[in-house]
């Protein structure tokens, strides 16, 4: 069962709060305490190339985009 499928039976379930028990119970995504799924970026929500360096929590492609903004510098 994918995440948005998961949400979408929950949408349908909130006027039967026995049933959406019991399927919260058997069916809800495990919560993540380490992995790639535990960081998510700050600005656009990606959780692949997460940058967490100096406090910073954005991905790489809106690193790149912010970089100058932020005050990192491009040697070349």
């Amino acid at each position: 069962m994918t995440a948005s499928s998961y949400t979408k039976m929950l949408k349908q379930l909130i006027t039967k709060p026995a049933i959406m028990k019991r399927f919260l119970k058997h069916n809800k995504p495990k919560d993540r305490k380490f992995g790639i799924n535990v960081h998510t970026c700050e600005r656009c929500g990606r959780r692949g190339g997460h940058i967490s360096k100096y406090g910073i929590n954005l991905c790489r492609q809106c690193f790149r985009e912010t970089a100058i903004d932020i005050g990192f510098k491009k040697y070349n």
